[in-house]
């Protein structure tokens, strides 16, 4: 018996499309007066907090209450990296984040995601656990950076945190994306499909 997909109009993909229509407003407000506004950062940082904690709920709801659709398998992964990305970039043109670590975990983001695409024939790539330690991590810097806390000693001790966790996402992105490109290689040879292509070709070669 074929069970038939929920319907998308549910509330989990309600969440995550909230949480793509609340990037352009958080960019928005963390760019506003070059990113010199107290005022418009502290509201970035509600917006964040608030995409943030979406991002938790629809997935678990979805799953809790059988509303897992491929609307939201497609929908939420690309809500995720619209806003990670969006932060990066928007933290990096007001001088907060260094471009080049910005760069890295984009090239990243967006390699694996070309690295799906290319095994998809072989199989699926779920996320890791790596993998979600990193988002967190990224979530986490983001979040701390955005923060405009101006006063000593309080801003050496947010600005050392801030980086410490920073680096920490940098280092895990790197490493969980080396670790997803070896997963890639492997499923390339030992899935089903090259098992069968390997076996067609020494059939006809014999």
């Amino acid at each position: 018996t074929v069970v038939a997909e929920p319907s998308p109009w549910n509330v989990p993909n309600a969440l995550t499309v909230l949480r793509i229509l609340l990037v352009p407003v958080f960019v928005w407000l963390v760019l506003r007066l070059g990113g010199d506004d107290t005022v418009s950062r502290w509201w970035a940082w509600g917006v964040f907090a608030v995409a943030i904690i979406t991002d938790r709920i629809d997935g678990d709801l979805a799953r809790a209450k059988g509303l897992v659709t491929t609307f939201g398998k497609v929908a939420d992964p690309i809500a995720d990296k619209a806003l990670t990305g969006a932060g990066f970039i928007s933290l990096s043109m007001i001088g907060e984040i260094p471009w080049w670590i910005t760069i890295i975990i984009l090239a990243r983001e967006l390699g694996i995601t070309a690295l799906r695409f290319w095994v998809i024939r072989h199989g699926v790539m779920p996320a890791s656990r790596g993998g979600k330690i990193k988002t967190f991590l990224q979530a986490l810097a983001i979040g701390l950076f955005v923060l405009p806390l101006h006063t000593f000693p309080v801003e050496l001790l947010w600005r050392s945190l801030a980086g410490l966790v920073l680096l920490a996402a940098l280092l895990v992105t790197i490493a969980t994306g080396v670790d997803y490109v070896i997963k890639a290689l492997k499923l390339r040879t030992t899935s089903d499909r090259a098992r069968m292509k390997r076996e067609r070709k020494a059939a006809g070669g014999g």
